[in-house]
């Protein structure tokens, strides 16, 4: 059969996308980019939160018109949205989905694809096995393949549900990571990316004296053996398991980027406690200012959520002055999502809407000005750069060390005959306040 997916949602997700399509394709089906010429569609959703939800469910009506009305026979929905909702009448929401898998059910697709009937599929999401080699993959980018390193989440954040989607926190082990990022940079991949729930903590679960600094150091030897110009980026890491250990282990290899991903939420310490998060204000200063003396190249970046229930405009500007005084190279602002099955929903003082998406607002335009401002600082000089498309002629789009796929802004090069996924030296001829651009050197 052909199968066309559609992976909603962050790059954890897409991971278990790309797996999911390699058991189909080991299985011997087709896979198509086209879902008007799929036997089978499958939705990988995100549920995060009801914004995520809400494109998910949108997405699963898009695509149930090439069942109604083409050749698709099978509509199957994964992920997220069957696992956070797998209590309600999911069957009766949405009558045009087949099959709804749950987190822990990915590695059922085969079988689903090739069965009939409908089904709702959540098991116990401990009991699927962990993603990688030697588990087939089918990338969605040639160069570049994002790498888990564990799974779950033992931390108990209030405006989260991932700990309910995805589980208590699991690690890989070192060898299985390594190898399976070997194999990946034989097969031609430029840019491994390690994610995970909370890459920081990395290793307590595990015996002996796995962490994540050792896990570093070592897959850095082993990919510098086989091309010493292949990218090893971190996401996710946590402020309050982060240590300096691994800081001095980043700033110290030279494959690996010196970009930290660290999500602190907020900068008030009431509402940080509020949160659910445990560390204060103060622990973030001592954090980042040992990220900028360590390495004083180091690309940092942050996501904030306004509007939290009980925030205060004075904890609101605490969080902007805070923004205004780091300046923090690459930033994202999401405003507070509420649901009742959130542990943060019975919390006092809600906050409204407009005024949690006012306050978005605010500290985004406070961060395009800093943006700004650190970009001019790059005009002139000279950065190795990614290649990743060719929109137009002379004109390809590509990414610095300091650039993650995806979230942060890009590099317009302006060339000829470049070749996507090399790496080309660019010097940067112009400034704007996410992206750069450069021509070849």
């Amino acid at each position: 059969m052909m199968i066309f997916l559609e992976s909603l949602g962050c790059c954890r997700n897409q991971v278990d996308s790309e797996v999911m399509l390699g058991r189909l394709a080991s299985a011997g089906h087709g896979i198509v980019h086209d879902p008007s010429q799929a036997d089978v569609i499958i939705v990988n959703t995100c549920g995060f939160i009801s914004a995520a939800s809400a494109e998910a469910v949108d997405t699963i009506l898009d695509m149930a018109v090439y069942k109604r009305d083409g050749r698709c026979k099978r509509l199957v929905v994964t992920g997220c949205l069957p696992e956070r909702f797998k209590h309600d009448d999911l069957g009766g929401e949405l009558p045009e989905v087949d099959v709804f898998l749950g987190t822990g059910a990915c590695d059922e697709i085969v079988r689903v694809v090739e069965s009939t009937g409908s089904m709702v599929l959540v098991p116990d999401v401990l009991a699927r096995q962990m993603q990688g080699h030697p588990l087939p993959r089918c990338l969605t980018l040639d160069y570049l393949a994002h790498v888990k390193i564990s799974e779950g989440c033992d931390r108990h954040c209030t405006y989260c549900i991932i700990p309910r989607l995805r589980g208590i926190q699991r690690s890989r082990g070192v060898d299985a990571v390594v190898t399976e990022s070997e194999l990946l940079v034989k097969n031609g991949v430029k840019e491994i990316v390690l994610v995970g729930e909370n890459t920081s903590d990395y290793g307590v679960d595990l015996d002996g004296e796995v962490n994540l600094a050792g896990l570093l150091t070592t897959l850095s030897q082993r990919i510098k053996a086989l091309d010493p110009d292949v990218w090893i980026r971190l996401l996710y890491t946590h402020p309050s398991s982060l240590d300096f250990d691994v800081i001095r282990v980043i700033a110290g290899l030279d494959n690996v980027c010196t970009y930290f991903d660290v999500p602190i939420q907020h900068a008030s310490s009431r509402i940080l406690r509020r949160m659910g998060r445990n560390y204060t204000r103060e622990d973030l200063d001592r954090l980042i200012a040992f990220i900028r003396k360590t390495a004083p190249d180091a690309a940092l970046r942050t996501t904030l959520i306004t509007g939290f229930p009980g925030e205060t405009e004075a904890d609101f500007n605490e969080l902007l002055a805070f923004v205004k005084e780091i300046r923090f190279d690459q930033l994202g602002v999401f405003a507070y999502s509420d649901s009742d099955d959130l542990a943060s929903h019975g919390l006092k003082d809600h906050v409204d809407e407009e005024t949690g998406e006012a306050r978005r607002d605010a500290i985004m335009a406070a961060q395009a000005e800093i943006s700004e401002s650190l970009n001019e600082a790059y005009l002139g000089k000279t950065f190795t750069v990614l290649v990743e498309e060719n929109p137009d002629e002379g004109i390809f789009l590509g990414r610095t060390n300091f650039q993650a796929p995806e979230v942060d802004g890009i590099t317009f090069i302006y060339g000829e005959n470049i070749d996507i996924g090399t790496f080309v030296r660019v010097k940067i001829t112009e400034t704007h306040a996410y992206d750069l651009v450069g021509e070849l050197v």
